[in-house]
């Protein structure tokens, strides 16, 4: 099979995409043929030449850049399919399926997707709708809202508010009145707690709220919730699965528990600080609650549509063990420390299966998408 492998990207997450290709890289089956396509923080593609994954697979240590070479410049070709979509310097890479390994904007809101898409080739992960609902944390909640799942109490605020004085304030003020300090502020639709922060007083709200709108033109003011975090990774297809391809049934794995060493789980203990957090696996919770959290994550991932794989964050509040959903991430890290792929190894699907399974699904979702009527 011929295997398409994109990292980098136009995003806050573009360095956590390199690390995350990578190891995906080194885990695939040798007998596919595999291409890398990286995408520079300017939004172009470029081949990398074949040297750059046999130096990742022989050196353990050996690390992925973008090698911006003009002569390497991709093109991709609507309606190009499977053996003409990806052109470079005169000639077509074949593609069976294309995994853009990339988080964040531009790669995990639907827009890559949609390429994808209009080009006519199988991709690993949700499709359109679900990638840019999920990108959006406020969309996700409402989503959730609407199937009756629990979500943290919050309160949104738009640029469009921002540029009303008036309501903004009455905002802010609802905010405080309704949720309370302490307060999270997060930016809608970034990602790796990228403009994430978390604020103990009202000046402290005005700088987080400053903050996260360098990120994003819609923020949410969260209830601080004294919790414990926990996280399930889900495979399969929510819309179109069937028992007769177990790649397609939605499962969930785990979950996990993460323990943070720091005041919350933000960029820096994510991917800075080796001891920012303690990964437990499974976590340590009853069977009644783990069986429950699992459910509730399936149920999270059918109501936005998912497709592929998701992880899906929980809360569990300490205080009176109410559980809530936080967020749905469609490309979650793929590192070999990384939750999700460390909560599929634990349940007996190691790696480099786990991958296996993920070209089978998202050839199976391109097959049943393909059977669909688009003219009389």
């Amino acid at each position: 099979m011929n295997i398409v492998l994109m990292y980098g990207g136009r995003s806050g997450e573009h360095e956590i995409s390199l690390l995350s290709c990578a190891a995906v890289a080194r885990n695939i089956n040798p007998r596919h043929t595999v291409t890398l396509i990286s995408v520079s923080k300017d939004g172009k593609w470029y081949l990398e030449d074949e040297n750059v994954l046999t130096k990742l697979r022989v050196d353990k240590n050996a690390a992925l850049s973008i090698h911006a070479v003009e002569k390497q410049r991709v093109s991709l070709v609507p309606g190009g399919g499977r053996e003409k979509t990806f052109f470079v310097d005169g000639y077509y890479i074949p593609c069976d399926v294309v995994f853009p390994v990339m988080h964040g904007t531009y790669s995990e809101d639907g827009t890559i997707q949609g390429m994808f898409e209009m080009a006519g080739i199988p991709y690993v992960g949700c499709g359109v709708l679900a990638s840019a609902a999920t990108m959006d944390k406020h969309i996700t909640k409402i989503l959730w809202q609407h199937a009756g799942l629990p979500v943290v109490p919050y309160i949104c605020i738009t640029r469009a508010d921002v540029n009303d004085s008036s309501r903004y304030d009455a905002l802010v003020e609802q905010a405080v009145k309704e949720l309370g300090f302490p307060l999270f502020v997060k930016p809608c639709s970034a990602g790796s707690s990228d403009g994430a922060s978390r604020a103990e007083n009202e000046k402290e709200l005005s700088v987080a709220l400053l903050d996260a709108f360098q990120w994003d033109n819609k923020v949410l003011i969260e209830k601080a919730v004294s919790a414990r975090e926990v996280e399930c990774s889900v495979t399969g297809n929510s819309v179109t699965f069937s028992p007769d391809e177990p790649e397609t049934v939605p499962n969930a794995y785990g979950p996990g528990e993460i323990v943070p060493t720091h005041t919350f789980y933000d960029y820096d203990a994510k991917y800075n600080d080796p001891d920012g957090a303690e990964l437990k696996i499974p976590a340590a919770l009853d069977a009644a609650l783990l069986s429950r959290i699992r459910e509730m994550a399936k149920k999270a991932y059918r109501a936005v549509d998912a497709s592929g794989l998701s992880r899906v964050d929980f809360f569990i509040d300490r205080n009176t063990q109410e559980l809530y959903l936080n967020e749905i991430n469609t490309i979650p890290g793929f590192t070999s420390i990384s939750m999700f792929p460390k909560l599929c190894d634990a349940e007996g699907l190691p790696f480099g299966e786990l991958l296996e399974l993920l070209f089978a699904e998202a050839k199976a979702r391109f097959a049943a998408r393909d059977r669909l009527r688009t003219s009389r």
